[in-house]
Formats: C-alpha cells, structure tokens, sequence
C-alpha cells in the first residue's frame, strides 16, 4: 500500500512537471512573431514652445504576422549621426491588422540643445553629404505586451555650391 501511494505521488508530479513544460512551450510559440516593419511616411511641422521645434511624425506600421497587433501608446526616439535629436509619446490607442498595415501620427519634440548640438555635428557630415539617422520605437499594451521596433538609414544631404555655409 505505501508503494502504491508513493508511485501516484511520483506521477502526480510528473504530470505537473509536464504541465509547466508544455505552457511553457505554448507561451514561447505565441511570442515567435516577425518584427513590425517602420518607416516613415510624412513630417509636418507643429506649433513649440520657446526655442523647441515640434513635428508630426506619420509611421506606416506594417504586421507580417498571422495575428493583429493591439496596442495602447507609442513612444519614438531619433538619432541623427549617432547623437540623440528627438522624441515623442502618443496615448493612441488602435489595431495593426493581421497581415495589414496602418498609418499612426506621432508628436516629436526637438529640444533647443539637441538642435544646436545637431548643427555643430554637420560639419563632420557636410564632406560626405550623407547623415545616418536611427529610429526606435515601441508599440505599448496589448495582449504581447510591448512591441519594439527600430527603422535605419541614410539620409542623403544636398551639396551646398562653395561648400559648407557657401561662402561670403
């Protein structure tokens, strides 16, 4: 009899131990999505405060993947030339639909440092006339909590005649 009740104890717990697994393996399969796609699609100006300047930054947020992506809040940080420039916070809330895409509006604030820092830097850019800029972000809530993405380039400056400034 105390055999008996030893070996349920020993399945019992082996049942259990198979039970954390396989939710575990389940949890792991619903995080296994594709990356959002980002890139921007339009920049309009906006009315700042003082000495900062404000944009209104227009995302296409595209979802590769089988399942929609809700989200509750939008945060953005830009980078120009490897130093930080800019960022914004959105409260919009929406769905990126399976396999769809949508377009979300995102206010940017550039400070009045971050913009004087910025032009004393383009002096190292002006020779190539190529600026790398970095753009991060994270979609916020839904049922996978955060959803971060990141959208990368090159932006190409017009050569000014005479070189930098253009001269007297």
């Amino acid at each position: 009899m105390h055999a008996m009740h030893r070996s349920r104890f020993f399945v019992g717990q082996l049942l259990v131990a198979l039970a954390v697994l396989l939710a575990l393996g389940g949890c792991a399969a619903l995080t296994a999505r594709d990356p959002v796609r980002v890139s921007v699609v339009g920049i309009e100006p906006l009315v700042g405060q003082g000495l900062e300047m404000r944009f209104d930054v227009k995302l296409r947020l595209q979802n590769p993947n089988d399942a929609p992506i809700d989200y509750d809040g939008v945060a953005l940080d830009l980078e120009l030339n490897g130093r930080p420039f800019a960022s914004g916070v959105s409260d919009a809330r929406g769905t990126v639909p399976r396999f769809g895409e949508q377009v979300l509006s995102v206010p940017v604030t550039v400070s009045a440092f971050s913009a004087a820092r910025q032009a004393f830097g383009l002096a190292d850019v002006t020779e190539s006339g190529k600026l790398p800029y970095v753009l991060r972000g994270k979609l916020a809530g839904g049922m996978f909590g955060s959803v971060r993405f990141t959208d990368s380039g090159t932006l190409s400056l017009p050569a000014s005649p005479g070189g930098y400034g253009g001269g007297y």
